[in-house]
């Protein structure tokens, strides 16, 4: 992995390589859904390779492509066919089928409840571009190294990373993929100010602890509420406040730290709108 300061833009890549895309086995694998699932979306027209080799019919797919995946599992979960889920991606009006779908649960028994919560939060939210549904899944654990820092504001955040990127490339570190890159905040409550702060990169290898940083295995999550936020971290708050409101409304209660994992960023992507950001916040059921 190049390690590079987070404020130096660069010109994006003209052609996908095979190292920058994910075999078919990976991808599923990381977003918890089998081989065959993503052979029927793709056979359904909802969502296809970023690239096939012709030569052995391997497939592989952009890590990015999570965001995707993640939207068509969430409408199958509010019980949208896959007619009816192709015929959104394909531009038919998202918010009239939501609605569609807002009445047929309302007459469903209360066990569809939660699905009916999902589309509800849908057709609140005006920044379309910018929210995800939220759903629950699992976070395997994973070997990090991570580096602690108190910084004086939000706008520090990503100058952290360069010096962490330096020490793991001293010590030989080499990056999990698909990468993992995510931000703890350590102390409660909301500071504008002296904000401590864990960054953690996923690693093949687990080495020995320095000054400056520190290795640890992460245990598994369980249940983690999830959102994908696209768009600028200053509007980051619209998501947070989207995933919040399941929590609450779907009887669940937060139990660990809330993770910020920045998939796509000022690092490789030119525009603010392409920036691709997932919110991970650990719950339980309420008892």
């Amino acid at each position: 992995m190049k390690y590079m300061h987070m404020n130096e833009r660069h010109e994006p890549f003209e052609e996908k390589t095979e190292a920058a895309l994910l075999r078919i086995g990976m991808f599923a694998n990381i977003n918890r859904v089998t081989i065959k699932t993503l052979r029927y979306y793709e056979e359904q027209g909802l969502l296809k390779p970023a690239f096939v080799d012709r030569e052995n019919g391997y497939r592989y797919y952009e890590a990015g492509q999570g965001y995707e995946l993640h939207r068509i599992r969430a409408l199958k979960n509010m019980g949208f066919s896959m007619e009816e889920i192709k015929r959104i991606t394909e531009g038919e009006d998202e918010k009239k089928l939501l609605n569609k779908k807002k009445q047929e649960i309302l007459r469903e028994l209360a066990a569809l409840t939660a699905k009916l919560t999902e589309v509800e939060t849908y057709l609140a939210e005006e920044e379309m571009n910018i929210l995800s549904p939220v759903i629950i899944k699992k976070i395997p654990e994973v070997s990090v190294c991570t580096m602690k820092r108190r910084i004086a504001s939000y706008d520090m955040l990503f100058d952290v990373m360069p010096e962490m990127g330096e020490e793991m490339e001293r010590l030989g570190c080499i990056c999990a993929v698909p990468e993992y890159c995510f931000t703890y905040y350590l102390e409660p409550g909301y500071g504008e100010e002296d904000i401590l702060i864990e960054t953690c990169e996923a690693v093949t290898e687990m080495k020995e602890n320095t000054e400056k940083v520190k290795f640890r295995v992460m245990d598994e999550v369980p249940e983690a509420a999830c959102i994908y936020h696209r768009g600028s971290y200053d509007s980051l708050s619209i998501s947070y406040e989207a995933v919040l409101k399941f929590i609450e409304e779907n009887g669940y209660e937060i139990c660990g730290y809330i993770r910020e994992s920045y998939i796509d960023g000022i690092w490789n992507r030119e525009k603010e709108e392409d920036w691709l950001t997932e919110i991970q916040i650990p719950v339980q059921k309420c008892k």
